[in-house]
């Protein structure tokens, strides 16, 4: 089990490190891959550019189905201004005042690159009296390109148009304190937890209790990730993705939170109490929590009509949607979680 939480502890800066906005994944399907091809394990690719393993079982007469989503929050290009400002929409979830200040790469589709910066479209303190009061929206922050542009016509001779990939830096640091600051924790700390019980399964003589299925998805932060190629002999589909953490939380960074319902409704009570029972079992801290404005792809998957029990765990991650924080104690619980998950009947 050692091995295993060191595993997702390790692989964890690599994954935050490697771009993969929802629609447009293919460099972190491709460090997917190569993991896996380490690990000597077959993924089947999907249409959508997902990736799915599959572990024989005791019993394979029925699936239970893991999900992670490595896609992550970004931007797209909208229009650029007269003075050479970029401007641009979500990918996801993403608000306005925590990009503010943001490094970003612009993507062209012909695999050009340029860097800027976030920022309000007057932003000197010096000069605009009411920067401090103005609420911040898509129309009054852009990007400023660290390029010699001063017109439209500029930006567009680089290459630059409506539609192109827009990608925040992650920032990654790992502190001796033992936590990981990056944007894009929600979800690759739950991938690499994933990640890190393929490789146990892998290495160990231990056999799952039920033919299992890990579906790392590509679409979670726009809604429609795990939907498609479900196994209609799945009955527990479970979500490993972010505990949101906050005021009037129970999760905390040190333990797995275990979602009892989010915005989609409540999860299977029958499965959440079994997975709870595991943690006690185990001695595995956690937490049972509400996430009143979350979706995930477990209840996404449920929209499919597929009759399967559903459920959600995983590290609890501070300041979700924005500069992201979790502590290895979350991440270890997480991983030893959905290992002992996978183990159970």
């Amino acid at each position: 089990m050692k091995k295993a939480k060191d595993y997702a502890w390790k692989v964890l800066p690599e994954l935050l490190n490697t771009e993969g906005i929802s629609g447009n994944c293919g460099k972190i399907v491709a460090l997917m891959e190569k993991k896996l091809k380490e690990f000597k394990v077959k993924a089947e690719k999907t249409n959508k550019g997902g990736l799915i393993v599959k572990l024989k079982g005791k019993d394979n007469s029925k699936v239970r189905l893991m999900t992670a989503h490595v896609d992550t929050l970004g931007a797209m290009v909208k229009k650029t201004g007269g003075d050479g400002r970029v401007f641009i929409v979500p990918v996801g979830g993403v608000y306005p005042y925590s990009i503010e200040g943001e490094y970003v790469t612009i993507e062209t589709a012909a695999g050009k690159r340029y860097r800027g910066t976030v920022v309000h479209n007057n932003p000197s303190a010096h000069v605009n009296a009411t920067l401090s009061k103005e609420e911040r929206n898509f129309d009054n922050i852009s990007i400023r390109l660290d390029e010699k542009v001063k017109s439209a016509d500029d930006v567009k001779k680089l290459g630059i148009s409506v539609g192109d990939y827009c990608y925040f830096d992650p920032r990654v640091e790992v502190t001796k304190s033992g936590f990981i600051k990056s944007r894009h924790l929600d979800d690759k700390a739950g991938v690499a937890a994933l990640l890190s019980a393929i490789d146990y399964f892998n290495r160990s003589k231990e056999v799952p209790e039920y033919e299992t299925w890990f579906y790392i998805s590509v679409a979670e932060e726009v809604g429609n990730g795990t939907v498609s190629k479900l196994p209609q002999n799945c009955f527990e589909i479970v979500a490993v993705d972010m505990g949101a953490l906050g005021y009037g939380q129970t999760s905390d960074e040190f333990t797995v939170s275990i979602c009892a319902k989010d915005s989609s409704g409540p999860f299977d009570y029958e499965l959440r109490k079994k997975i709870v029972g595991i943690a006690e079992k185990n001695k595995i801290p956690y937490k049972v929590d509400i996430y009143p404005m979350y979706g995930s792809d477990a209840a996404a998957a449920l929209r499919t009509g597929i009759d399967a029990k559903h459920a959600l765990f995983g590290p609890g991650v501070d300041a979700s949607h924005s500069y992201e924080r979790v502590h290895r104690d979350s991440l270890d619980a997480t991983t030893e979680l959905t290992i002992r998950y996978i183990l159970s009947k």
